[in-house]
């Protein structure tokens, strides 16, 4: 049978489109597949230990063949970008001295243009730059990754470093064909005193094809107004990667909570990849995007984790279908039939460091409930228990009040409580928190509230709202065995911030909102 040519071109584009299915690159319009891998690092046994730069390069070579792995079988599954954690290439607790070894040197990406792959003897001490740049070259992916990196200074720099070099804990992106399109210095250290805090925060965004801008910050930054918050707002990013090293505290602040929480509140993507490292409290790695969420979370097992998912990009149209999407306002409707408690529209002031007893009500019976006091997140919250079917409670510190609408389906024998704080945070850091927590407590005493719990068999509907002196409001909403659900409405209403679901999925660990009053730090 003799073919024209048109039908030899269509045989063959079905073919190449029955090739791409299989590989998995056929993408939605409008969507881009990401990748994260949570990396469980081979460690250095003798971090403090001075070794020379090629026993250095053998341990972070160990990790890069992994990460090559990583790269390929990312690749065969058509993600476009792929996110490593920090620390994951050289490992943590060096000393200034012993950490310089494994450091690479490397130029902000805005004074040179600059493809390690291609030009490996540009400069000196490069080889893990090189070898993320070739891995990314040859599997036609945009990659982020985290490593140490050095840059030699003048004494006439103020800032300089009496070791006369700068040392950073330093993100970096290649592009698909390998040239280095961004570097982002870590500004926020968390007990780093390997590094140096960059003398100004770096704002780094870099462009792709497939998604628009995306911008770049690093764990413990993200608790931060600079540079994450102002990243997103001077540059509109709403697609953000993130390396981390996250441990783990509970209740308010486990990594795949917060990460959620974070792309909630600003509306974007994120990419967030953490180390694996269970017994230090360290994993919780996933793809989120403000209504869903691709995770892992694992304290048990060993071994590494590749997510790969399908995302939308945020664009104002998609801001713009999440603010009218129909299922939100049918949730908002079915909350005010469930809550239907007027004390949103109808709320009492309290002067600065007034404190107020609990009070519960239900069929319009009022009653005190006992205010108690417990360390939550190494904060003194002040809580009432959450007792009984339903019930409507209050809980006052400062000038925050806290108020929660509730009703069980069943009642088990589990404690819950609401909390609330409003202070400076001081402890592994220092900032001002805002917060209002349901929480499960670890036992049935007041003592055991604010303790780490994993596991809870309660399902709650509840309202919960405060009227929060920042704008700066994240919500929490984790269920058992550490994953997520998501509020069926939040925002504002007459100056009060409110968070309302009904029916978890699981029992319910933590229902909070985390505000942060940056001007207060």
């Amino acid at each position: 049978m003799a073919y024209t040519m048109v039908d030899l071109c269509w045989k063959l584009s079905v073919c190449f489109f029955c090739y791409q299915v299989v590989l998995g690159r056929v993408k939605k319009e409008g969507h881009y597949v990401a990748a994260v891998y949570e990396h469980e690092s081979i460690l250095s046994p003798n971090p403090t230990v001075l070794v020379d730069r090629q026993s250095a390069l053998e341990l972070m070579g160990r990790n890069l063949d992994i990460y090559e792995e990583q790269v390929v079988a990312a690749a065969r599954q058509g993600a476009q970008i792929i996110v490593f954690p920090e620390d994951g290439i050289h490992g943590f607790n060096f000393t200034r001295s012993s950490i310089y070894p494994y450091l690479d040197f490397v130029l902000h990406s805005r004074s040179v243009k600059w493809n390690p792959c291609r030009e490996p003897y540009l400069f000196n001490d490069t080889e893990v730059l090189q070898r993320l740049s070739c891995m990314a070259l040859k599997n036609k992916i945009f990659l982020v990754a985290n490593l140490g990196t050095k840059q030699p200074c003048e004494y006439t720099d103020p800032h300089c470093p009496t070791d006369g070099r700068y040392q950073f804990n330093t993100n970096v992106a290649f592009n698909d064909d390998g040239m280095l399109v961004a570097t982002y210095r870590k500004h926020n250290l968390y007990f780093e005193y390997a590094f140096d805090t960059p003398p100004e925060p770096d704002y780094e965004v870099f462009d792709t094809p497939f998604a628009g801008k995306f911008g770049m910050f690093t764990c413990f930054d993200i608790l931060f107004f600079e540079p994450a918050v102002n990243l997103i707002r001077r540059y509109n990013v709403k697609q953000v990667v993130y390396p981390t090293a996250w441990m783990n505290q509970l209740p308010l602040l486990s990594a795949v909570e917060f990460q959620q929480a974070f792309a909630t509140a600003f509306k974007v993507n994120i990419l967030a990849a953490n180390i694996h490292h269970p017994t230090l409290g360290m994993t919780g790695s996933g793809i989120y995007t403000p209504v869903k969420s691709f995770i892992y979370h694992n304290m048990e097992g060993h071994g590494g984790k590749l997510i790969v998912a399908e995302i939308p990009v945020i664009t104002i149209d998609y801001e713009n279908n999440l603010e009218s999407n129909k299922r939100f306002r049918e949730n908002l409707h079915h909350s005010c039939k469930t809550f239907t408690s007027t004390s949103l529209d109808d709320q009492v002031c309290f002067k600065e460091g007034e404190e107020t007893a609990g009070r519960a009500s239900e069929k319009g019976k009022e009653q005190l409930l006992p205010l108690f006091y417990a360390e939550m997140m190494y904060d003194n919250f002040t809580l009432v228990p959450v007792w009984g079917r339903k019930g409507e409670l209050q809980v006052c510190a400062n000038t925050l009040c806290c108020y929660l609408n509730y009703r069980r389906a069943v009642l088990t024998d589990e404690l819950y409580a609401l909390g609330v704080f409003d202070g400076l945070h001081t402890v592994h850091g220092t900032y001002y928190v805002q917060a209002c927590a349901l929480v499960k407590c670890g036992g049935l005493s007041f003592s055991t509230c604010g303790q780490e719990v994993t596991d809870a068999t309660a399902l709650i509907d509840f309202q919960l709202w405060g009227n929060m002196s920042t704008p700066y409001i994240f919500p929490l909403l984790l269920t058992s065995g550490i994953t997520l659900d998501f509020a069926d409405d939040m925002g504002w209403k007459n100056n009060h911030y409110y968070i309302s679901k009904n029916r978890t999925s699981s029992g319910l660990l933590t229902a909070a909102l985390y505000g942060r009053w940056y001007e207060k730090d």
